[in-house]
């Protein structure tokens, strides 16, 4: 007679181990526990493997090359050197991409959360806008339309203040500063999807 929980079916693949093989009068339940201990070693490393192999799947299908986020179809990159805003332009140009342009509130808030992420604080940094070639007309360097605009204040203090600053004050608002001033920034690129 074959004890009730020991004839149970189990969840594991039939390939490691068969049910009826417990149900067998000569097979021992310390047989029976070592036989359970090993198939569940086996589906447990079974299963990590396609974890790791799901895992890299999903990095594989990200259009974004490693380092880099995307957002809203296009791929950000966070820079924590502190460098003068045409100094940050200049590197996000090397990495083929400009300093980032946003065109809405979500991507706002996910560029914030990319920051936070790697920084663990919401500090001062770059974006692509500037109204340096006319006061009060703001363009993206990367040539996108400048069709958002987050709280913040754009008064042109001193005639001086050309380029844009996102996380500034208590409400982490847009600024537009002096470009001389070094922060960190965000660069963006199209996805090479």
């Amino acid at each position: 007679m074959c004890p009730h929980h020991l004839c149970s079916p189990l969840n594991i693949h039939p390939a490691f181990i068969s049910t009826s093989a417990l149900c067998d009068s000569s097979f021992s339940s310390t047989s029976a526990m070592k036989a359970l201990t090993v198939s569940l070693l086996v589906w447990a490393m079974v299963s990590q493997a396609r974890a790791e192999e799901q895992s890299r799947l999903v990095q594989r299908s990200t259009p974004c090359p490693a380092g880099w986020t995307e957002i809203g179809g296009r791929c950000f990159c966070y820079v924590p050197a502190q460098l003068t805003w045409s100094q940050s332009e200049k590197n996000c140009q090397r990495k083929d991409a400009n300093l980032a342009s946003v065109h809405n509130a979500n991507e706002y808030y996910e560029i914030q959360k990319m920051i936070a992420h790697a920084t663990h604080s919401f500090g001062r940094t770059w974006l692509g806008g500037t109204d340096c070639q006319e006061e009060g007309v703001w363009l993206w360097t990367d040539g996108t339309p400048f069709d958002y605009r987050h709280c913040g204040k754009f008064d042109n203090r001193w005639w001086r203040q050309h380029c844009l600053q996102m996380n500034y004050g208590t409400n982490k608002c847009w600024d537009d500063v002096q470009c001389s001033q070094k922060h960190p920034s965000v660069c963006v690129k199209r996805s090479p999807r």
